[in-house]
């Protein structure tokens, strides 16, 4: 089923997740709820909060991206391993390598993009979705992806990251996307 996606200015965007146990009421349905609703938004990644939960889970799937890359993106990332995952209670353990831009957007927040610095690796601890734990790293474009929905389930948003002068100037947008004035071709769940 495709959930409808939290707006910019909803309060669970905001809340720090909770951990969750092998016993959440219809997790393997709320997954497979979440992957659908992912992919018929065309994002590349989405967590729990984005669809109202606030619990420490997201999904990504890096596929795309990588198999779109151009020869410049190919030059760049020459290493660039592809990750389609679930991440359930997921905790940074470190963030290394130099901070690198990247032009990033949220569902959450459509119609605004910016470049935004993050750390090249991150060390993640971590559940799967059969409860399984792991400690892994990532880096590149996957890296930036997991950072940017890890955030999610901190309370945090890409905008966060911008200098006070950049988010006057997108204040706007921000106002028009709370109050619902925005066109997306996916279901959003405005603030009330």
């Amino acid at each position: 089923m495709i959930l409808p996606i939290v707006a910019y200015g909803h309060p669970v965007l905001r809340k720090e997740c909770e951990d969750i146990t092998a016993n959440y009421p219809e997790l393997k349905k709320f997954i497979a709820d979440m992957w659908e609703t992912m992919y018929n938004s065309n994002g590349v990644g989405i967590a729990a909060p984005q669809v109202n939960k606030p619990i420490r889970l997201f999904v990504i799937d890096t596929v795309q991206i990588v198999e779109n890359f151009d020869d410049e993106d190919k030059r760049k990332y020459p290493n660039e391993k592809p990750v389609k995952q679930v991440f359930i209670n997921a905790h940074k353990v470190d963030e290394s390598g130099k901070p690198w831009p990247y032009n990033e957007g949220c569902l959450s927040i459509p119609k605004v993009r910016e470049d935004i610095s993050r750390a090249e690796k991150v060390v993640l601890r971590y559940m799967d979705e059969e409860f399984k734990e792991h400690e892994a790293e990532f880096d590149g474009i996957t890296a930036r992806v997991i950072l940017h929905e890890y955030d999610h389930i901190d309370g945090k948003l890409f905008i966060d990251y911008l200098p006070q002068l950049k988010r006057r100037l997108i204040k706007k947008k921000l106002d028009d996307i709370s109050s619902g004035k925005v066109k997306v071709d996916y279901k959003m769940l405005f603030p009330k």
